[in-house]
Order: C-alpha cells, then sequence, then structure tokens
C-alpha cells in the first residue's frame, strides 16, 4: 500500500553538519539569473524584510519516518526566520528555524518532470512534499522559453488546486501582497521571458539597471525643464529691456 501525509511521522530537526547535501549543477542555464532577478527586486523595493530569506536551490529539510528529505526549489520565499543567519547556511528546516515558506517556484528543465511528482512513499516527490509536508500555500512551475506560468494554490482540503490569472496575466499572492507575471524582455545578456513583481497598484517592481535608467531619465527631464526655466526667465529679460529701451526713446523713464 502506498503511503501517504497521513502515515508519515513527520519531524522537524535540524539537519546534520556531516549530512552530505547534493551538489549537482543547475538543469538550465537560465534558472541562477530568473532566481537573481526575482530577489533583486524585492530587495530594491523595500519588500524584503531584515528576517526573511530567500533561496535558489537551496535545501529545505523536513524528517519523514526518521529519515531526512531535502528538496531544493529553484527560488522559494519565507517571510521570517527565527535563527542567526550562519545557522541556515547550508539548508533551512521549517517550524524549527521559522515560518513554511509562503512560495516556492520551479523552472522546468527539459531533462525530467519531477516537479509534478506526486510520489509518496520515500523519497517523495517534488509536488506531494511541497503540498502534503511543508504544505506551502503557493507553488509556481515556469517553462522558462515559451514563458508558460502556472501558479497551485493550497485550498481548503490541502491540495493544490490551479489559479487562473487576472485580467493583466499576474496571480496575486496573498502573503506577499504582491502580484506576479511573466515579462518579456532583457537582462544581464539574456533576452526572453523572465518572473516579475508587481505592486498592489500594478506598478512593476524594478531592477537596478531599471531604477538606474529611470533616475537618468528624471535627471535629465528636471535639467531640460531646468533649462527650459532658465531661457523663458532670459527671454523675459530681454523682453524687458527692449521695452524699457523703446519708453527711454519715447522720453519715458520706465519705472524699476
Amino acid at each position: 500500500m502506498l503511503a501517504n501525509a497521513a502515515t508519515y511521522e513527520v519531524t522537524w530537526e535540524k539537519l546534520p553538519d556531516d549530512f552530505v547535501l547534493d551538489d549537482e549543477p543547475v538543469d538550465n542555464i537560465n534558472q541562477p539569473a530568473l532566481a537573481a532577478a526575482l530577489t533583486e527586486s524585492l530587495e530594491l523595493a523595500d519588500r524584503l524584510p531584515v528576517n526573511a530569506l530567500t533561496m535558489t536551490n537551496y535545501g529545505i529539510c523536513a524528517t519523514l519516518n526518521r529519515q531526512f528529505v531535502v528538496k531544493a526549489p529553484d527560488w522559494g520565499y519565507v517571510p521570517s526566520i527565527r535563527v542567526s543567519r550562519k545557522e541556515v547556511n547550508r539548508s533551512y528546516t521549517p517550524k524549527l528555524q521559522g515560518d513554511i515558506p509562503v512560495i516556492v517556484m520551479e523552472f522546468l528543465s527539459d531533462t525530467e518532470g519531477s516537479e509534478y511528482s506526486i510520489k509518496p512513499t520515500y523519497p517523495p516527490g517534488k509536488w506531494f512534499y511541497y503540498e502534503q509536508i511543508l504544505q506551502v500555500p503557493n507553488y509556481a512551475i515556469l517553462e522558462p522559453d515559451g514563458g508558460v506560468l502556472e501558479v497551485y494554490r493550497l485550498d481548503d482540503s490541502g491540495h493544490y488546486q490551479l489559479k487562473s490569472a487576472d485580467a493583466n496575466n499576474r496571480y496575486w499572492i496573498a502573503e506577499m501582497n504582491l502580484f506576479l507575471g511573466i515579462w518579456q524582455g532583457g537582462r544581464e545578456n539574456r533576452t526572453g521571458y523572465w518572473l516579475r513583481w508587481w505592486d498592489e497598484n500594478g506598478e512593476l517592481l524594478l531592477w537596478g539597471s531599471e531604477l538606474a535608467a529611470k533616475e537618468r531619465q528624471e535627471k535629465n527631464a528636471a535639467q531640460e525643464c531646468a533649462e527650459q526655466e532658465r531661457q523663458r526667465a532670459e527671454q523675459e529679460s530681454q523682453r524687458a529691456e527692449q521695452l524699457a529701451a523703446q519708453l527711454r526713446a519715447l522720453g519715458v523713464e520706465p519705472e524699476v
């Protein structure tokens, strides 16, 4: 008989220091760039609290029937940890060291379909682990080449249900008070589809390069405005001087 979450003894224990973690390369060259972009915009928009934790191919741990399970999502977000950063430099154990992640993401590769694995027996599949063991409320799966995003939400029965996008083709992540969606463009010599954040007002959370460009535009606009104002004041001064000269030619001394 296949095991399920109810038959597991789930405990939350610190991973031993001598536990050997997988040290495999990422499945896709795009994964580090996609993950870094998600974190950068949160930080620059002051949406990354001091105790928050973002993760990239970093192990989230649980102990099932006294056996350690470690899954490493391509990106994840924990609102608050209760320990020092040093204590979670190798891996993270929810409940023991802080909150359950509010969202995990997987970026599809060409090698396997483990992101959808509901295998309940040890070691459990990713989908089963995120849904039934960790009970992460939001699970996002991105196909980077085609820009196809699926967002699943944990329902009241404890199962993931596919969410529908809004009119802007974005998904509301309530725990972060942000929208998640697809954006197409270039960054770091990569042109394609990216995952981006939008705030509750629909404003895009910018990357550092975009903020710098925006600041340059605003500075240039301010300089142009100042130059236009200088030219206007100079023209007014010239007109005033011409009028004064005309009055003097008529024998009228202009008022100062």
